[in-house]
């Protein structure tokens, strides 16, 4: 308690006095609750679609390298057949995989043709067999060169479409007029409403996770749905970022189906954490897998035994587990885990249409349709930006620990 002198102006309001958005109130509201991703993207910041078809850019950073098309037969040859000489330029250094030779780039003949000087470094030049990847290891210029070919990374363009999401809740003025004991702890309205919320937010969760981008007609009217994680995971990130486990899992498997998220840092000034959301078959095999990785004692006088784990670390990076109560709806979603990187992650909204509530017939003014009864809706239009796919993951058929 204090005293505020002068004009009450804003920067007076004490923590959560003032309204929240919707995202923010399903945080505050349901904190263990149906839409646990949708309540963290009201600490994000959320983006705004200016019209119904969203688009946006992703790039992620190339590391360049060929392939050998054939075999180079001796240490003297230096035209390499290659597979592909997209992304090698003159005066790169490349490193034979397989020898540790290094060879200077002269020149890109054509799309799977490169002339090359052998032997620039240590390792004498030798013959190399086909199939073998040269990866670049920098690039090296003579003194008084000229200014190198330019070179940048090319952008994945990924277009999404807003998706309108819609609850309504209601009463009958005779219902509105009874007196009751309300489960929410006051009116029937604000328990209806609450329900209302609830349900709105799990549908919008469910699209933000599943679903699938589709433009047509219904009733004669536009209708769209938006792309979610899992089908952007399955669109732009590499195999390996999608993978099903066996009918037992051991730490190393389970750190091999995660491992490739950590491969894109994404934000500098953090270290490498992903947040897990797990069904809980899911999390349960997780925890059988740590459990059986270390081991335990069971002491004297102990009145309670057990381990619970709530993250966990692997080679290169963190993730702290969440349970996804929707994935326990059924028990293929139950037995998956989702990695998400948040950095990469926002929800792009259309310009006023925010999460909007409307309410009928309260406050004496009945403005709809005569209908004696009192009620309202929820609208969310709305669509995902997921701008480093590579940075996430989908693991299905998690089953028993090895």
């Amino acid at each position: 308690m204090g005293l505020a002198n002068g004009i009450f102006d804003t920067s007076m309001l004490i923590t959560d006095e003032a309204a929240k958005s919707y995202a923010g109130m399903i945080t505050r509201l349901f904190p263990n609750g149906q839409a646990p991703l949708f309540a963290l993207t009201s600490m994000l910041k959320s983006e705004t679609a200016v019209q119904v078809e969203h688009g946006y850019y992703t790039k992620t950073m190339i590391f360049p390298s060929t392939t050998l098309g054939a075999a180079v037969a001796d240490g003297a040859a230096t035209s390499f057949v290659v597979v592909s000489s997209a992304q090698i330029l003159p005066n790169m250094v490349l490193r034979a995989q397989s020898t540790g030779e290094l060879v200077t780039v002269d020149s890109v003949t054509d799309a799977t043709h490169i002339v090359v000087t052998r032997g620039t470094g240590q390792v004498a030049a030798a013959a190399i067999a086909n199939g073998v990847v040269l990866y670049a290891v920098g690039t090296a210029f003579e003194e008084a060169s000229n200014r190198p070919q330019a070179q940048a990374i090319t952008p994945t363009r990924i277009m999404n479409l807003t998706q309108i999401f819609k609850n309504a809740w209601a009463l009958s003025g005779t219902q509105n007029a009874t007196q009751i004991i309300a489960a929410a702890g006051g009116s029937k309205i604000a328990e209806n409403r609450m329900d209302c919320a609830a349900f709105h937010s799990a549908d919008i969760e469910r699209g933000i996770f599943f679903g699938q981008k589709f433009q047509g007609t219904r009733n004669g009217k536009p209708f769209r749905l938006m792309d979610g994680l899992l089908s952007v995971l399955t669109q732009y990130a590499p195999a390996g970022n999608r993978t099903t486990l066996g009918a037992t899992t051991t730490f190393d498997q389970l750190e091999a189906a995660f491992d490739v998220v950590f491969n894109q840092v994404t934000d500098p000034s953090a270290g490498n954490e992903r947040l897990l959301f797990v069904g809980g078959t899911a999390r349960k095999v997780i925890n059988a897998i740590g459990r059986k990785t270390g081991t335990y004692y069971i002491v004297d006088g102990q009145t309670s035994f057990g381990l619970q784990f709530s993250s966990f670390k692997i080679s290169r990076g963190q993730f702290r587990m969440i349970e996804h109560p929707q994935f326990n709806s059924n028990a293929t979603w139950a037995a998956m885990g989702v990695a998400v990187d948040l950095s990469t992650f926002a929800l792009a909204y259309m310009n006023g249409r925010k999460t909007k509530a409307k309410d009928y017939n309260l406050g004496g003014e009945e403005i709809d349709n005569g209908i004696d009864a009192v009620g309202g809706s929820l609208l969310t239009e709305v669509t995902t930006e997921i701008r480093n796919p590579a940075a996430n993951s989908w693991v299905t058929n998690f089953t028993a620990a090895a």
